[in-house]
């Protein structure tokens, strides 16, 4: 299975990616927030031995990376990939991750909780991520002592993930329910049926590049499977509108929809300067023209790693330096021009 950037999965022009996030927390440790750093190494060297040290098969497929050693860059650079959340890496000196060699899976040490389990795989996979997931959580159970109690369910530091801990979500480019002016209508319909929505980078980000996170908001009261079934059909739901905004577009007025990918492309190949949100907004024209077949020498894995690489944090990783806003935005188009030739 290669990682959700590379490769391409089911209906991967509009549904990107599928994560599944468990929640999970270990009896008799304080939670991270209020945790010592002493403590937080214990929880670090527990969870990471479930792995590296009882489970021989899965310890040549990962590496622990302790946030601590890394440098403010490199950390923010691993958010932007989706390796790891913002509070992970916010919580550097009491916080870890177990990376696989794929980037596929990363189990988070003391974000928010002990353990936050993630699986991401491209395109629409929920349930394939899921029983992954499932498989790596019983793993880690047989040696470590999950935080249970028989009503409430997994013992979560935030209330909204007591009871499976289970997060599902995709993310969608939704370009032509935008376009066409339909995309309130569908985010609402969304909202009514207890599913959230959020920017490219979850909790607290904005929309850019026209692509939207889609998750669960119920953890309590529906078992994995519901969380799964119902994310999935809703999912689905919004690929059918998403198809049918297409179709309605090319109908309209194929033409300047033609003339708008073409301008996008032409300013990628040739602009000297470019900002991060600009940058998000052409790419997702060209990602349209790729779907609909009006552009097939770009690959849409290509896109999907110049939208990771153009990246403040991945930019100055990559160049080795610091770099002002100003100095990043030539640096930007200097990449992006270079991949797109």
């Amino acid at each position: 299975m290669g990682n959700w950037i590379t490769t391409k999965g089911p209906e991967s022009d509009i549904v990107l990616s599928s994560r599944i996030r468990l929640a999970r927390n270990i009896k008799g440790y304080h939670f991270p927030h209020i945790m010592s750093v002493d403590e937080a190494k214990k929880v670090i060297k527990e969870c990471s031995n479930s792995i590296m040290e009882k489970s021989p098969v899965l310890a040549k497929d990962f590496h622990v990376i302790e946030m601590d050693k890394l440098s403010p860059i490199e950390r923010s650079a691993m958010v932007e990939e989706h390796l790891i959340s913002t509070g992970l890496a916010e919580n550097y000196p009491k916080s870890a991750v177990l990376l696989n060699t794929d980037s596929t899976v990363s189990i988070m040490i003391n974000e928010e909780d002990h353990i936050r389990l993630q699986v991401i795989y491209p395109g629409l996979q929920l349930k394939e991520a899921y029983e992954y997931a499932s498989k790596l959580d019983d793993v880690i159970e047989e040696s470590v002592d999950y935080a249970f109690d028989q009503r409430m369910g997994y013992l979560t530091a935030c209330p909204t993930n007591i009871g499976t801990g289970i997060r599902a979500s995709v993310m969608l480019h939704l370009p032509a329910l935008t376009v066409t002016g339909n995309i309130n209508g569908v985010l609402n319909a969304v909202a009514q049926v207890g599913l959230t929505i959020r920017g490219i980078y979850g909790e607290g980000s904005n929309v850019q590049g026209n692509i939207y996170q889609i998750s669960n908001q119920v953890t309590l009261g529906l078992s994995e499977e519901e969380v799964i079934s119902n994310l999935m059909a809703v999912t689905k739901q919004i690929v059918d509108n998403e198809k049918a905004a297409i179709e309605k577009l090319k109908e309209s007025n194929i033409m300047q929809l033609e003339d708008t990918v073409y301008r996008s492309l032409g300013i990628l190949k040739n602009a000297r300067l470019l900002s991060s949100n600009e940058c998000l907004n052409l790419i997702s024209n060209i990602r349209l023209g790729v779907g609909m077949g009006i552009i097939t020498d770009i690959d849409s894995t290509l896109l999907n790693e110049i939208m990771i690489s153009i990246q403040p944090a991945t930019l100055v990783k990559r160049e080795g330096k610091e770099l002002d806003s100003a100095s990043r935005d030539i640096k930007r188009a200097e990449y992006v021009r270079e991949r797109l030739k």
